[in-house]
C-alpha cells in the first residue's frame, strides 16, 4: 500500500488531560501544520486508588483514537507515532488498556519516560522557536510536570515530576470550591514535589523561561483576554488569576474572558504549580512556547525515518536511539569490540532467516546485541538478568518504554533455559530474533575474529536450519560443541526447532 500523503507525518499524545493529533509536513528550515485535533479525554482522572485505570476512562480513550484512526485512514505506519506519558505510565492495568488502543487506532503506542517526555518536548520547542540562548522550558500537563535546560537544540538536562493540573485539582479542589486554604495546600504540595530541582534549574542557569502546551498555553490566554498581560504569565498575573478564582468561590461560577470550558475543572491545579514554580525558581516572565511534545514527536519520528534510510544505503543516519546504545556502553563499560563481533554475525543470520524483517526489526536484535554483556559491570555471575534489569529500567533517550522491555526481553534470553521468556516466544519473530541473538553469541564465545558468513539460518514455518560447511566443522569443535546443546534448548523450549546441517 501506498500513503496518499507521502510527505506527511502524524503524532498522537495522550495526556492525562487531553489527546492530540498532529499531522504535519517537514521540509529543510520549514514546519507546515496540516491538521490538528484535539479532545479532552481527563484519562488522568479515571485513575483510581488502587492506580488501575477505570472503565469509563478507558472507553473515553478509545473513542477518542477511534476518531484519530479514521482521520488517519490512508497513512503509511511509518508516518505514524503514538506516544503515552503520565497517566499510562501510573497504571497497573496499562498493557489491558493498550491491546484495546492499538486495535482501534491501528497503530502502535508508545508509553515514554518522563525524561523522554520531556525530551521530545524540549525537540518541539527548539524547531520551533529557536535561540541559541540558555533557557528553561516547562510543561504542565495533567499529572506530570517537565522542566528542561537547554541551548539552541541541546538539551542539557530533562526531568520529569509527578505533580500536574488534573492530580492537584482532584486532591484539594475535588469539591469544586476555592478556597485560600485549598489553593496554600496545592502550593505546598507542588513545592515539596519540585523542591529537588531548586539548585540544578536556578536562574542563573537560564536567560530566558518559556511555558509549553496545555497549562501554561491556558493561563496565558486567560491574562491576554483579561487584558492583564500581552499573554506572558507573570507572578502578579498569576495572583490576579487566583483572586478571580477566590472571588468566583467556585468552579462553576467562575467566567473568564479566554477560560475554556475543558480546563475550568483543571485551572486551579494548574495555576498552584505556575505560582510555585514562579516564586520558587525566580521566574519573573514566562513566555508561552510556540513547539510542544507532540511537534518534537514529529521531529523526532523524521530523524528516525532518515536514519533508516541512509542504514539501508550504508550510510549512518541520526537517530537519537543509535547514540543512548553508544553512551550506554560508555556508561557500562561494555566490550565494544565484542559487542559489535556479536552484532554482525546475528545481523547476518537474521537476514538469511527473515529476508523480509522490518527495519526496525534489524536495528532492535542490533541494539540488544550492542548491550547484551552491560549487566557485566556489576556481576559476571547471571550477567544476562542484570543487563536486562538495567536495559528495561535506565533512562534511555529516543527509546519509549515498551521498546526498552523488548530490548530487555531479548537480552534477557541470551542464554540459559528459554522457559524464563516461554511467553514472548510464541511471537515468531521475536523468537527469531532470539534464535539469531543467542546462535552469534556461541559463535563468538571465544572473542576473537569470526567470520559472519560462516554460519547460514533458514526458516520453514517453525523449523530453523543451520547450515555450515565441513571444513568449518573441523576447525571449531568447541562450537560444534555448543550449538548441539543448543538444539536441546530449543528442542525443550518447543518454540522453534533447530536443526544442524552440515553441507
Amino acid at each position: 500500500m501506498t500513503s496518499r500523503f507521502p510527505d506527511h507525518l502524524a503524532a498522537i499524545d495522550m495526556g492525562s488531560n487531553s489527546f492530540r493529533l498532529e499531522i504535519g509536513e517537514l521540509s529543510p528550515g520549514r514546519y507546515k501544520r496540516i491538521d490538528y485535533l484535539k479532545e479532552t479525554v481527563r484519562l488522568g482522572a479515571g485513575l483510581d486508588k488502587s492506580g488501575l485505570l477505570t472503565e469509563d476512562a478507558t472507553l473515553r480513550g478509545l473513542a477518542c483514537l477511534g476518531r484519530f484512526a479514521q482521520r488517519l485512514r490512508g497513512y503509511e505506519p511509518a508516518q505514524v507515532r503514538a506516544v503515552a506519558t503520565q497517566t499510562l505510565r501510573e497504571a497497573r492495568n496499562r498493557d489491558a488498556f493498550l491491546l484495546r488502543a492499538q486495535e482501534v487506532l491501528g497503530h502502535p503506542i508508545e508509553v515514554i519516560s518522563g525524561r523522554e517526555e520531556a525530551r521530545l518536548i524540549y525537540a518541539g520547542v527548539a524547531r520551533l522557536q529557536p535561540s541559541e540562548d540558555p533557557r528553561l522550558v516547562i510543561d504542565i500537563g495533567g499529572r506530570s510536570t517537565e522542566m528542561i535546560l537547554g541551548q539552541g537544540r541541546t538539551p542539557l538536562r530533562a526531568e520529569s515530576f509527578q505533580v500536574g493540573s488534573v492530580s492537584l485539582s482532584m486532591r484539594y479542589f475535588a469539591d469544586g470550591r476555592f478556597t485560600e486554604a485549598a489553593f496554600r495546600a496545592a502550593q505546598v504540595a507542588a513545592g515539596a514535589e519540585l523542591e529537588e530541582a531548586l539548585a540544578p534549574f536556578a536562574p542563573q542557569h537560564w536567560h530566558e523561561a518559556l511555558g509549553s502546551s496545555g497549562t501554561a498555553g491556558a493561563v496565558s490566554q486567560l491574562l491576554q483576554a483579561s487584558g492583564i498581560t500581552d499573554g506572558a504569565i507573570t507572578p502578579d498575573g498569576l495572583r490576579w488569576c487566583i483572586e478571580q478564582c477566590l472571588k468566583a468561590g467556585r468552579i462553576d461560577k467562575l467566567n473568564l474572558p479566554g477560560l475554556k470550558e475543558d480546563r475550568r475543572a483543571v485551572i486551579a491545579g494548574g495555576l498552584a504549580i505556575l505560582y510555585t514554580l514562579a516564586t520558587h525558581f525566580g521566574i519573573q516572565l514566562l513566555q508561552p512556547a510556540r513547539g510542544a511534545l507532540r511537534q518534537g514527536v514529529i521531529f523526532d519520528l523524521d530523524e528516525r525515518l532518515h536514519a533508516e534510510s541512509r542504514d539501508r544505503e550504508g550510510h549512518d543516519g541520526h537517530d537519537m536511539r543509535d547514540a543512548s546504545v553508544i553512551e550506554m556502553q560508555r556508561r557500562f563499560e561494555v566490550d565494544t569490540t565484542q559487542a559489535w563481533r556479536v552484532a554482525g554475525v546475528a545481523d547476518a543470520l537474521h537476514a538469511s532467516a527473515a529476508p523480509q524483517r522490518t527495519p526496525i526489526q534489524a536495528r532492535e536484535l542490533r541494539w540488544a546485541c550492542a548491550l547484551h554483556e552491560m549487566g557485566m559491570m556489576i556481576s559476571h555471575h547471571d550477567h544476562h538478568r542484570h543487563s536486562a534489569y538495567v536495559l528495561g529500567n535506565v533512562d534511555a533517550a529516543g527509546f519509549s518504554q515498551s521498546q526498552q522491555r523488548r530490548l530487555a526481553e531479548l537480552v534477557l534470553a541470551q542464554r540459559g533455559g528459554l522457559r524464563k521468556v516461554e511467553p514472548q516466544l510464541a511471537n515468531a519473530d521475536f523468537a527469531v530474533q532470539v534464535m539469531c541473538l543467542r546462535l552469534a553469541i556461541l559463535k563468538c564465545h571465544a572473542r576473537g575474529p569470526v567470520d559472519a558468513t560462516a554460519l547460514r539460518l533458514e526458516l520453514s514455518g517453525r523449523q530453523a536450519t543451520l547450515g555450515f560447511s565441513e571444513a568449518w566443522v573441523q576447525t571449531h569443535p568447541r562450537t560444534l560443541f555448543l550449538l548441539n546443546e543448543e538444539v536441546e534448548a530449543w528442542q525443550r523450549s518447543g518454540a522453534l526447532k533447530l536443526v544442524l546441517a552440515p553441507r
